[in-house]
């Protein structure tokens, strides 16, 4: 198997098992704690960012973004090249997919359903754009401060805490957002509402970008933070 395929891969099954912690542990915690929503919340948040912290240690040696906004900004920094970028994600996408049909299923609902829950709103659109970039602005100032060993307790913890602090409760991720308009969860999102979060999404994308230039100048120094596998390492 090629380097491309093996980072294919582990974007697959990163983002897959990503969205199963959200989805899944949504489920789980509404059949809990059925009437109390915000430890609904609270057992959500905790679960998705444990399990971002598990994945990212996990696959970091071969690729570990998980969301096609940080790959985006990864291309953006000359850190990945087009076709790389396009099959992670590809593989980013189709993983979400893939991870919210198995949540559904293992709760013994339908693989498939349309979310019904309605998020829109000025205020929910301004709180993707803040949860994302912080989270760009979390993950290449951890590596361009020359820790790239803390990244998945940085992500993790940011995750967690950006669940409460942001008004949307931290999409932060087309791919896990249109990922999340199949489950008619605690975790989903109407497929009408899912565009103007991803637009939100990629603006915040943007805006970390540039953030993270005027942060760190040396833009042709900075390392990915989710680097390419050794050939020798993988072979």
């Amino acid at each position: 198997m090629s380097v491309l395929s093996r980072r294919a891969v582990a974007e697959f099954a990163g983002t897959a098992f990503l969205v199963m912690a959200v989805v899944g542990s949504g489920v789980m915690a509404s059949r809990l704690s059925p009437n109390d929503v915000g430890l609904q919340l609270l057992q959500n948040s905790i679960a998705t960012g444990a399990a971002l912290v598990a994945l990212i240690l996990a696959l970091q040696p071969v690729s570990a973004s998980f969301n096609p906004v940080v790959t985006l900004v990864e291309r953006a920094l000359g850190i990945l090249d087009t076709p790389t970028a396009v099959a992670l994600v590809a593989a980013q996408f189709v993983g979400g997919l893939a991870g919210s049909v198995l949540a559904n299923l293992m709760f013994g609902l339908d693989a498939v359903t349309l979310s019904t829950h309605e998020r829109a709103g000025a205020g929910l659109w301004l709180g993707e754009v803040v949860a994302t970039v912080g989270l760009i602005l979390v993950i290449f100032g951890t590596v361009r401060s020359g820790r790239p060993d803390k990244v998945a307790f940085a992500v993790g913890g940011y995750i967690t805490a950006a669940y409460w602090f942001t008004s949307s409760t931290s999409f932060a991720n087309p791919a896990v957002t249109v990922a999340r308009t199949i489950t008619d969860t605690f975790s989903g999102i109407a497929p009408a509402s899912a565009p103007a979060f991803i637009l939100a999404q990629l603006l915040g994308g943007g805006l970390g970008f540039f953030l993270i230039r005027a942060l760190y100048p040396s833009v042709a120094s900075l390392p990915a933070p989710f680097p390419a596998p050794d050939r020798k390492v993988l072979s």
